[in-house]
């Protein structure tokens, strides 16, 4: 089965996960137009099902977003514009003085089977940090506290163990195991 990304890191961990349940993942290196939506999960079925007509296997890809409940769920699915646009350092000067700092990262994996679209989430809570801390990772990772550590400044092991992308795939996985078999 294919997973659809542009993203080397992403893969590998993805293909690792996948071994674990006795799936073998194909990279399918691709850049694709992703939609604008309101949710991630919208995001990820719309761009799946657009996919689908120019890839005849079963694929998977996957989207995610930062939450931060102060800022009403902003930057959410705009997540990746957001951060090419202000970065970590603009997140953080619209959180200056702001106390509630509740965040969550969520991933959405959506699958195609041939005919059909299915999609899976992971969420992780945490906050938001008050300044960019650690060096791992990418993205918003630096200012994502996860307990009193950064995505940032976890090992790429102990933040794969938390992360939201590998709930939304461990759910997928053992679904996928148990109708698929």
């Amino acid at each position: 089965m294919y997973f659809i990304t542009s993203n080397e890191g992403k893969f590998r961990e993805v293909r690792e996960m996948a071994a674990k349940y006795g799936i073998e993942v194909e990279w399918l290196k691709m850049e694709y137009l992703e939609p604008q939506g309101n949710s991630l999960e919208e995001i990820a079925r719309v761009s799946a099902e657009m996919l689908s007509s120019q890839i005849e296997d079963e694929f998977f890809l996957e989207d995610s977003g930062l939450f931060i409940e102060a800022l009403k769920g902003f930057p959410g699915p705009y997540s990746s514009y957001v951060f090419k646009t202000i970065g970590n350092e603009g997140i953080l000067k619209l959180m200056n003085g702001v106390e509630d700092r509740r965040a969550y990262f969520m991933a959405v994996v959506a699958y195609f089977d041939g005919s059909t679209v299915r999609t899976f989430t992971g969420k992780v809570e945490g906050e938001i940090a008050r300044e960019m801390r650690g060096t791992q990772g990418f993205g918003y990772d630096p200012i994502f506290l996860y307990g009193d550590k950064t995505f940032a400044e976890m090992s790429t092991e102990e933040k794969n163990r938390v992360s939201h992308r590998r709930r939304a795939l461990e759910e997928f996985f053992r679904w996928l195991k148990e109708n698929k078999s």
